[in-house]
């Protein structure tokens, strides 16, 4: 199966075609157009809203099944910036370098507990049938003082996460990395849903054993009443 990749960044095709040649897929991109692909404004309010923009930029021009992405790094302290801004964040003429500069600026003297980040990646995929879906994923981790690593690229030398910094991790690590995260968070999402159930069965077992001692009352009181019922209708029948 043919699938066009709809990006002008080749750091993003690579990683793109890394992932879905080896499931199989046919991919083209903008190389293996006549001309080069349009410019997607990028209006979207989500990065999943941007991504659809550019993968139906792509269906358009190709008439198969297109995949884009949208991705951003979203800083606490700065109230989640760059975020949707974070290709253009240093303005018009942005480099990957005056990005990281100005980031590196905006949490100047900030300390290390409040660098906190969101790597953020939503992927898009549209069928000429009409079709289409988009998922998301997120690795939280922080903004180091300094760029770190020569590989990457975005702010890959300043994102660290728990398994290290982007720029100082292979692709393949990166994917192993991204596969034990799953991993890891499947199995949390199962422990906490399991916990959820012991905690529901308790609080069960908590209503009827404090309901047993009322029912237990009510139960005397219902013979009581029954006795003293019979008792009035034998006096009734012995006048």
């Amino acid at each position: 199966m043919k699938i066009f990749i709809a990006t002008k960044n080749h750091h993003k095709l690579e990683e793109l075609e890394r992932i879905l040649k080896p499931m199989g897929f046919e991919v083209l991109s903008e190389n293996d157009l006549e001309s080069p692909l349009p410019e997607v404004e990028e209006t979207g309010k989500t990065y999943e809203e941007n991504a659809l923009l550019k993968a139906y930029s792509g269906l358009k021009v190709t008439r198969i099944t297109t995949v884009a992405d949208d991705s951003g790094l979203s800083v606490d302290i700065l109230d989640g910036a760059p975020g949707l801004y974070s290709a253009r964040y240093s303005g018009s003429g942005a480099t990957y370098s005056s990005n990281n500069e100005k980031l590196l600026a905006a949490l100047k003297d900030v300390p290390r507990d409040k660098r906190t980040a969101t790597f953020v990646s939503a992927i898009a995929c549209v069928f000429p049938d009409g079709r289409k879906f988009t998922v998301r994923g997120e690795c939280k981790g922080y903004v180091a003082e300094e760029c770190h690593g020569s590989g990457g690229f975005g702010y890959d030398p300043l994102f660290i996460c728990s398994a290290g910094c982007y720029a100082e991790m292979t692709a393949e690590e990166k994917a192993q990395f991204e596969a034990f995260r799953k991993e890891k968070a499947k199995k949390e999402a199962q422990e906490k849903a399991k916990a959820e159930r012991e905690t529901y069965r308790q609080m069960v077992d908590d209503e009827v054993n404090s309901a047993i001692p009322v029912l237990l009352s009510l139960s005397e009181d219902i013979k009581e009443t029954k006795k003293t019922v019979l008792e009035n209708f034998k006096s009734i029948l012995d006048m």
